[in-house]
């Protein structure tokens, strides 16, 4: 029984090698085959003769073989290998020619076509372009999208091609679950605003149901849309709310933004900002329809976002006001700029219209010496001309037999000009060449005296400093000096001088311009004292008068001033508010006097009489005298007593 039992097993096991290596071989041949097949349908496609139906039954039939041959088969990756192959080959750019074509060549087979969609679609899903990835996802890929877009919207129009038109939107919800980089061009599409226009409440539901499928086939297919064409997509959901009745439509709306709102989340809240009444709406138009529950889950939902919402606005008008002030302070910087910059664009101004009025000036002044050059030469060639044409009659009133010995004459002087002229130029070219030689030679005379001298010198000094003793370094080196030795040099410096006196001052005579030095820096330093004290007074009384500018300039008008306000403006000095009431009174007087009294005393600076000013005071009853304000019967001045 052992022996037997064993027997089996190793049968076994040999049938079960045995197996695997010829279904390994049968793959090898099956790949081999197919790819026979795929350049065999190239072959054929390149045919001009095929028309288009036929072209469409040949790549249905050949597609339809080889991708459910190399989906039967063991090895996972022979689908994708096929789906490759077909790509590089240029099959699928046929399926993209073939369904491009106008619907007059398709001849009505729209079953035809949406097969060949189908197929189409599901060999991009999976296939690898290798080094042609970009062409492929950014041509390729958008070319396969417009077709079935293209497709899907004929196929809208006709009563007969519901079942078709839901064939094409799987198609292209299975194609975009792949390659979600297509969603933008989908949602953009001329095409699919067309089909979201129709009335036709299945297609509407068709729409909305193919988002839902391709959501729920790639669970990350929203994470990867960017928030405009979430913010698109989830428009359509509530256009789909708002316009539709059918409860199937509103549902499938429903469970789309469900869908979105659980797998984006917070992404989602910011995007429902922008539909406001969304709540409202559901709660009234979809509320009891059968599907209460997600209802009041959405609700819930968009609640949330408001309250989310309404925290961000508030930080929204925060960053705005912030905003505000800055540009308001950076508005105020950039206008005290400008006007500081006025005097450096007056200064700009003036030095470029100077530097132009200085070039028109040269360029005026080289005109007219051009003028004036060229008027030199005209003249000078009008005074040679007059004076051949008088040479020439003079010539006409000689007799005939002294005409040319004069002629010969005329040459003779003139070689003679000309010999003088070119030998006092040799003569000169000869002396400057001369005195350049020799000037040449000097200069190099003096230089090579100069490098004797200079050789010489360093000779000698190397002698005397090789034989002078070397000079030992008095202070240098001496560390930590002691009391004693210091003595000792003081006590050194004191007999070197007594020993070696100065045959010019004498010892009393030093002390004296010693004294008298050192009053002159006492005298200095107390004058430097006296100039800063000086100084300190003057930007105290700079300053004082900057105050009382500034308090004099912001002062408020007589009609609202106060007295305390007033009493402000007074000086604490009786000199000076004596002065002011003596002015003040004289203005008075000046004013109460006819104009052709004041002719001949206009600036005087002479002061009104003390009866005068009794009588001023007297009329106007009160003055400030002395810093303090003198009532008399409470007269007012707008609105101030005197």
């Amino acid at each position: 029984m052992t022996s037997g039992y064993r027997g089996n097993k190793e049968r076994r096991l040999l049938l079960g090698a045995s197996s695997r290596v010829h279904l390994k071989s049968g793959g090898m041949e099956m790949l081999e085959e197919e790819e026979v097949l795929i350049s065999q349908l190239k072959r054929k496609l390149e045919n001009e003769y095929l028309n288009p139906e036929e072209k469409i039954s040949l790549l249905i039939d050949a597609l339809n073989k080889v991708l459910s041959s190399a989906a039967v088969q063991t090895d996972s990756r022979a689908l994708t290998r096929v789906k490759s192959q077909l790509y590089h080959s240029g099959v699928l750019s046929h399926c993209v020619g073939v369904l491009s074509l106008s619907p007059s060549r398709l001849r009505g087979n729209w079953t035809c076509a949406a097969r060949l969609a189908h197929l189409t679609s599901s060999s991009c899903v999976g296939a690898e372009p290798g080094s042609r990835s970009e062409d492929f996802h950014r041509l390729f890929l958008p070319s396969v999208m417009d077709v079935l877009l293209s497709l899907a919207s004929q196929l809208m129009r006709r009563a007969e091609g519901s079942s078709l038109f839901r064939k094409v939107l799987d198609s292209i919800g299975w194609l975009l679950s792949a390659h979600t980089h297509l969603t933008a061009q989908v949602l953009s599409s001329v095409q699919y605003e067309q089909i979201q226009m129709c009335d036709d409440v299945t297609i509407s539901l068709l729409c909305i149901q193919m988002w839902i499928q391709t959501c729920a086939v790639n669970r990350d297919f929203l994470s990867h849309l960017s928030d405009e064409s979430v913010l698109l997509l989830l428009n359509e959901a509530v256009a789909q709310l708002a316009l539709s009745s059918d409860s199937a439509v509103g549902g499938a709306s429903i469970k789309l933004m469900l869908l979105m709102a659980s797998q984006l989340g917070l992404r989602l809240q910011a995007l429902l900002v922008n539909f406001k009444g969304l709540d409202s709406l559901l709660e009234k138009d979809w509320t009891g329809r059968g599907f209460d529950q997600e209802v009041d889950q959405l609700i819930s939902i968009i609640q949330r976002d408001k309250a989310v919402s309404s925290q961000s606005e508030v930080s929204t008008e925060r960053v705005r006001a912030a905003c505000v002030i800055q540009a308001a302070w950076r508005s105020f910087q950039t206008r005290r700029r400008m006007k500081s910059l006025n005097r450096a664009v007056s200064t700009l101004q003036k030095r470029y219209r100077a530097r132009r009025r200085r070039l028109q000036e040269q360029k005026e002044a080289q005109q007219w010496e051009e003028q004036l050059r060229y008027q030199v030469c005209v003249r000078r060639q009008q005074a040679r001309r007059r004076f051949h044409q008088k040479q020439r009659e003079l010539l006409l009133l000689l007799p005939p037999d002294q005409v040319r010995p004069y002629l010969q004459e005329c040459e003779r002087r003139a070689a003679v000009v000309i010999q003088s002229v070119y030998r006092g130029f040799r003569e000169r070219r000869r002396y400057n060449d001369s005195l350049r030689d020799a000037l040449r030679e000097s200069q190099r005379q003096q230089r090579a005296a100069r490098t004797l001298q200079r050789a010489g010198r360093r000779l000698i000094e190397k002698r005397r400093a090789a034989k002078a003793p070397p000079l030992t370094p008095l202070w240098i080196g001496q560390e930590d000096l002691t009391d004693t030795r210091r003595v000792e040099l003081q006590r050194q410096v004191e007999e070197y001088i007594s020993v070696h006196r100065s045959t010019r001052v004498s010892a009393e005579e030093c002390a004296s311009l010693h004294e008298e030095v050192q009053l002159l820096l006492q005298a200095e330093l107390q004058k430097g004292e006296r100039w800063r004290r000086e100084e300190q007074r003057v930007e105290a009384l700079l300053a004082c008068a900057h105050t009382q500018l500034e308090v004099l300039r912001d002062a408020p008008p007589l009609s609202v001033v106060t007295v305390k306000q007033a009493e402000s403006f007074l000086s604490p000095s009786a000199s000076i508010a004596a002065r002011a009431r003596d002015a003040h009174n004289a203005t008075l007087q000046a004013n109460r006097l006819p104009w052709w009294r004041m002719l001949g005393e206009m600036h005087t600076g002479q002061e009104a009489s003390p009866a005068h000013l009794q009588e001023l005071e007297e009329v106007f009853g009160g003055l400030f005298i002395g810093g303090s304000a003198v009532v008399r019967g409470g007269t007012e001045v707008d609105g101030v007593k005197l």
